[in-house]
């Protein structure tokens, strides 16, 4: 038996599959690492931290693999997007990397529009200029910390490094490129125009590649201390949402995913770039080869319910908090939350609005908290859903996977709010299963992405709508909708009170 490795870099943590010729998952592996927060916006990471984690990693599944290094043939990545890493002339790092969910960048942002132009933006990269994005991030460092910035040769994205770490080898894929702010989505090519237009030289853009191409084999030293063998061939990956829609089997017009993880993210297929959503949703290329996917976000869907536990009920496990909340009626007793609680993507691009519970009295318990966390995340999501479907598109069912596909009760409030099919996935491994999935084309196991997943990919269970609570959400999600017009100068009038 064959096998490839899919190293998923997440947010909070790296987690690392092995997988067989039957897509089945024969290991697992996650490795933590810190998060720094030094002010109110500010979010990053060592990018050394990530690569010591994923070596770590990787080590400790190949010493438990009862089988032959040698048969482990492949190993693909899945990133989290947008992160800027900037290295000197000798690839080494600069500074911490600044983070997709760093809102340090509004002025930046703003720079952008005003020096190439929001409509040209738009034609060219198909999307806004948001602060998560790579682009405001450079000008930040170009503004702020130009010592750094002057010695700065080439930059990257956080899988790319941890990629160049263990086969020496620079490189950044499509889906990943797409997500910078730098890359002109129709064309596969980095804008010279953007650049020169805010004066950046084009050269410090890595060479791009396809997401499923091999892009070199695994170092040596990194082979002595992981236990691979140096012929373990490496390919490119993808950004995390793109892997996975792989790993979720959209791969086909009218495919949609809904993601939770520390971001909450839906997603639809494009076969084409030819389509206009005038920037409301993000438009990406796939890691699939020579397609598209558009794209939604809410900046704080998981986190949104991590905060929650960590804050008020601390001392017990999320299964412990989400037990009871099938007992509490659609609406949570009249309790509404709006999951605003790092600012907003989707559709609201604004760094300054804030979260609520609106509705609170003395009869509400834990219960009802938490299940206004689970309907206020899924109401979020479901703004990107009537993006689409008020651009022509149909939703009839939709995939989901991250932490709003392991409840029950979540996954029929997902079915309840979308007014759609819900999918459960057998293996719900998501990015890690894309990152996988690339390999094993890589390496010749199957001639497509779509023959690899008719094998790798199973359902377990469909979700459907449940016609009176489809009608209940339909009112609570139009209440849900104004809070945020109700709120925003609310919140931009106690920005200054804010650490």
């Amino acid at each position: 038996m064959k096998y490839v490795i899919g190293v998923d870099l997440g947010t909070s943590a790296v987690k690392i599959l092995l997988v067989n010729q039957n897509g089945s998952v024969v290991q697992e592996i996650s490795k933590s690492y810190p998060l720094y927060q030094e002010k109110v916006g500010y979010s990053e990471q060592d990018p050394n931290d990530w690569v010591e984690q994923t070596i770590a990693g990787i080590s400790e599944l190949v010493a438990a693999f009862k089988g032959n290094p040698e048969d482990i043939e492949g190993l693909s990545f899945s990133g989290q997007m947008h992160g800027l890493v900037l290295l000197d002339e000798d690839n080494q790092v600069l500074r911490n990397a600044i983070l997709w969910n760093d809102t340090r960048t509004t002025q930046e942002c703003s720079q952008i529009y005003e020096k190439v132009g929001k409509d040209r933006l738009l034609e060219i990269t198909k999307n806004p200029a948001l602060e998560g994005f790579t682009l405001p991030k450079i000008l930040w460092v170009k503004k702020h910390e130009p010592h750094i910035f002057n010695q700065a040769r080439v930059f990257v994205l956080p899988k790319d490094y941890v990629r160049y770490r263990l086969t020496g080898e620079l490189h950044m894929d499509y889906s990943d490129a797409a997500g910078t702010l730098l890359l002109n989505i129709a064309k596969k090519s980095w804008s010279r125009e953007i650049c020169e237009k805010l004066e950046i030289n084009p050269e410090i853009c890595p060479p791009l590649v396809q997401s499923d191409d091999e892009v070199g084999t695994v170092g040596k030293q990194i082979a002595e201390v992981t236990g691979l063998n140096v012929k373990t061939k490496v390919f490119a990956g993808g950004a995390d949402n793109a892997c996975g829609a792989i790993g979720s089997g959209i791969l086909e017009d009218g495919q949609t995913l809904a993601s939770t993880g520390t971001s909450g993210v839906v997603l639809s297929y494009e076969a084409s770039s030819a389509k206009d959503f005038g920037g409301k949703v993000h438009y990406f290329n796939h890691a699939a080869p020579d397609v598209f996917y558009t794209m939604g976000v809410t900046l704080a869907a998981g986190y949104s319910l991590s905060w929650f536990k960590e804050t008020f009920a601390k001392d017990i496990s999320f299964e412990e908090l989400l037990a009871d909340v099938d007992t509490v009626s659609v609406g949570a007793n009249g309790l509404i939350f709006t999951p605003y609680v790092v600012g907003e993507r989707t559709p609201h691009v604004d760094a300054n609005i804030r979260g609520s519970f609106i509705g609170m009295d003395a009869a509400h318990e834990r219960k009802h908290f938490t299940r206004a966390v689970l309907e206020g995340i899924t109401f979020s999501l479901n703004e990107s859903i009537e993006i689409f479907r008020e651009n022509g598109k149909k939703i009839n069912t939709v995939v989901s996977i991250g932490g709003g596909a392991k409840n029950e009760t979540w996954l029929q409030i997902q079915a309840d709010i979308f007014n759609a099919n819900v999918v459960k996935m057998e293996s719900e491994q998501g990015p890690g299963m894309g990152a996988a999935m690339l390999a094993a084309v890589g390496c010749g196991w199957y001639p497509s992405l779509k023959e690899c997943a008719v094998e790798f990919l199973k359902e377990e269970k469909v979700y459907s709508p449940n016609p009176e609570n489809v009608a209940k959400y339909k009112e609570l999600f139009k209440l849900y909708k104004e809070v945020y017009s109700k709120t925003n100068q609310l919140n931009e009038r106690l920005m200054k009170y804010r650490k």
